[in-house]
């Protein structure tokens, strides 16, 4: 199965969007294209005044509503921005984008900017990810500019690219290039594939088949098989005539509030009416059910893997030969991932008395987690993921952000690790022939590279399957330091800098991290900091609390009632760089999106001072409402819940939202959001652009630009996404002061 969810698309072109749930086919972050603007009519609201050098922000009325939680009250001066179906909030958003359009324009370098990210994107090379073997074939997702969308490929080997067939292409079913791949599953000998298909951002994906030697549809088709709050997934049987799949409700089924939640899993035959599809398993299933489908290598066993919402808890199930399903696993066992072994044995990957993890294993005739085998202990090094082969057992670690991957026999004896670079990650390990393997890897310096690991020798071979880059990094040099946060917890921070760039204060430096569901802030490679590097620029990435990248631990220290550990560690990296003369507070620039926008917002409400320029992108703000969108009660496992007293007075003692102040001089902000975000209701970005702009009293902009065609990112044309960063860039360029990009590496423009 290759479920494509955020939570491991870290390979961004900026290592900063996970979402907080569902799959993703693309890297987030991706641009939000910006509608065209009619001249706008005026607000009920006189316009702000103007300072010197302030800009001339939209009108926009306050209209005040009181709640009370638990004691509190708590006044509300924008709801009505909330409704993003009101024609008065549309015309308020077109003239929001009116004013970013012509600030942005305005940048003198912007030309120059947009020129070089183009010539970058378009000249990135192909990239293959997300590789499925089955059948004797590969099954991979090639994204190869100029194309729109990345597009569903098999071919006979990893070291054969010219073999790659093209089988499902988004840009041929919507030549606009709006529709695109959620995830796909090939059959266990290869010959269909189920692709789930969405359009414009939403991933509410539809699941067609196609036959894998003709490339033809089947006509079968399976609609709301994916969600952007409650991902999706599917599993074939071992004869290939039908398969499992996610199923979310019809339209007429529940209330429309519900659409989205109450996942259950149905069975589909091929050749038949999905209404004759039947229920198999889920009615027992949380609202906020998130559930992940696999076959085994015999075909004869399913696996369904539950989540609670998105806190990181499961419940297990297995479907056996006989039909029947066996709940093995519950939420207090801590199971949070289960694989199966080449001989259909469980192997699982459980954090009880573990919160780095353990290995154990299950036959599946005898399914007693008290009586379940110790395979790997639990050690310093934090496992991640695992994959057995026939006499092999590789585990793929967390060292604090990096990766390494160790190798066991299958009773769990250490048999070495498998050679990757320093400061590096391992992305996905793929089982080949005998006990040998595929694995992606990717550092800060190196794009992405799919290599062999041969268990006979112990060599790693770099296939033909490795992206080359249209920039060289060769005069980048990575530090991995230690930030000390405010309660003494060691963060770490890796920076990237050309090498010999004076410590005296000056470099403009660009800071970014997210601290959330356990997702870790692994090396990844961006041609597009060239830009920044060629001003002199450096790059942080920090590893925050809240992530995975020392267990589950370093999340729980950072969820809940602890989240304000996250911004303590983000404010402890951001001091680090100006004291350690990295930086200044005028030459720093923070970066996130999604939980990575919460972060943002946190720091410029908490700490204004410390920055310079802030680019959030479809970011968490208003902390007391969010989890009444859909989306948002995934969440609350990670987040809490105003209905507890505790977890409310946490979530109003950080929330952006309800932090901003009237006369401060805020940091220049660029709020980014899509209209059909699934997963962040566009409407946090338009209450804290609202929520600044008439409380900042300082001439930095603070800017919305809110796209009416994209979502959380993923699904976003190329061409979308060149414009976005271009926009971003010239942001962050006129801000910081820095001139025009060089046309080439440390080169003069032409």
């Amino acid at each position: 199965m290759t479920r494509l969810r955020t939570t491991s698309a870290l390979t961004l072109a900026l290592p900063l969007l996970a979402a907080c749930s569902a799959p993703a086919s693309r890297p987030l972050d991706r641009p939000a294209a910006t509608p065209a603007a009619a001249t706008p009519p005026p607000h009920a609201a006189p316009a702000a005044p103007s300072g010197a050098g302030r800009l001339p922000y939209p009108a926009t009325a306050k209209r005040p509503v009181a709640s009370e939680y638990h004691g509190t009250r708590v006044v509300d001066d924008y709801p009505w921005l909330e409704d993003g179906s009101s024609p008065e909030v549309e015309r308020w958003v077109a003239e929001q984008n009116q004013l970013s359009r012509a600030y942005l324009d305005a940048v003198p370098a912007r030309g120059a900017i947009r020129a070089r990210v183009q010539e970058i994107l378009s000249a990135t090379s192909a990239n293959h990810y997300a590789l499925e073997e089955a059948g004797g074939q590969i099954f991979a997702l090639k994204d190869q500019p100029p194309k729109q969308q990345p597009f569903l490929v098999v071919l006979r080997s990893v070291n054969d690219p010219a073999s790659a067939r093209t089988l499902v292409d988004p840009e041929v079913i919507d030549p606009k290039g709006h529709t695109a791949i959620d995830w796909f599953v090939p059959s266990r000998d290869g010959k269909k594939v189920a692709v789930s298909l969405s359009e414009g951002g939403t991933e509410s994906g539809t699941v067609r088949v196609y036959d894998v030697a003709t490339g033809k549809e089947t006509g079968d088709t399976v609609p709301y098989a994916n969600s952007g709050t409650a991902g999706g997934s599917l599993a074939w049987t071992g004869d290939g005539k039908g398969f499992y799949y996610t199923r979310h409700p019809r339209p007429g089924e529940r209330p429309r509030e519900d659409m989205g939640f109450f996942q259950q899993i149905y069975f589909h035959k091929l050749g038949t009416p999905d209404k004759d599809d039947r229920y198999a398993l889920g009615t027992e299933f949380p609202r906020i059910a998130e559930v992940e489908l696999t076959t085994s290598e015999s075909g004869k066993l399913v696996l369904a893997s539950v989540q609670n919402g998105d806190g990181g808890e499961y419940w297990h199930y297995l479907l056996d030969a006989s039909g029947k399903w066996a709940r093995f696993a519950d939420l207090p066992d801590k199971v949070i991932r289960v694989v199966f072994g080449a001989d259909d044995r469980l192997y699982l990957l459980s954090r009880k008395d573990a919160p780095r993890g353990k290995v154990l294993r299950l036959s599946p005739g005898k399914l007693d987690l008290a009586r379940a085998e110790l395979v790997v202990p639990e050690s310093e090094a934090v496992i991640q993921d695992f994959l057995p082969t026939t006499g092999r057992l590789y585990v793929r670690d967390l060292l604090g952000g990096p990766s390494q991957v160790r190798v066991f026999d299958l009773k769990g004896k250490a048999v070495g690790t498998v050679p990757i670079p320093q400061v590096s990650s391992v992305r996905q390990l793929v089982r080949t022939q005998g006990d040998d393997m595929l694995f992606r890897g990717v550092s800060y310096t190196e794009p992405a590279a799919w290599f062999t690991y041969s268990a006979r020798d112990g060599k790693v071979t770099k296939t033909a399957l490795a992206m080359t880059a249209p920039v060289s990094y060769a005069d980048v040099e990575v530090a991995r330091e230690a930030c000390t946060s405010k309660d003494g917890t060691k963060v770490p921070l890796n920076i990237l800098r050309r090498k010999g760039t004076p410590l005296d204060g000056t470099a403009p430096a660009l800071l970014t991290g997210y601290g959330g569901y356990g997702i870790s802030m692994a090396p990844g490679f961006n041609p597009l900091w060239r830009l920044w590097f060629d001003q002199g620029g450096v790059v942080a990435i920090a590893n925050l609390r809240g992530g995975g990248e020392f267990g589950e631990a370093w999340h729980r220290g950072g969820n809940l009632t602890k989240k304000q550990n996250v911004f303590d560690d983000f404010a402890a990296c951001a001091r680090h760089l100006i004291d350690g003369r990295v930086t200044s507070p005028a030459r720093l620039a923070i970066r996130g999106g999604s939980n990575g926008g919460l972060l943002m917002g946190a720091l410029l409400t908490q700490h204004p001072e410390m920055v310079k320029a802030v680019v959030s992108h479809v970011g968490i703000y208003d902390m007391l409402r969010v989890e009444l969108t859909p989306n948002g009660a995934f969440n609350v496992t990670e987040f809490g819940t105003v209905k507890d007293p505790e977890q409310f007075k946490a979530l109003h003692a950080y929330s952006p939202y309800h932090h901003v102040k009237d006369g401060t001089a805020y940091p220049a902000t660029l709020f980014l959001t899509g209209a059909n975000d699934p997963r962040v209701d566009p409407w946090h970005s338009r209450k804290m652009a609202a929520r600044m702009q008439a409380a900042s009293s300082g001439s930095a902009p603070i800017l919305l630009r809110a796209s009416g065609s994209t979502g959380h990112g993923a699904g976003t044309p190329l061409s979308e996404e060149i414009e976005e960063q271009a926009d971003v860039f010239a942001f962050l360029f006129k801000e910081l002061g820095l001139g025009a990009p060089p046309a080439k590496d440390g080169a003069a423009p032409r």
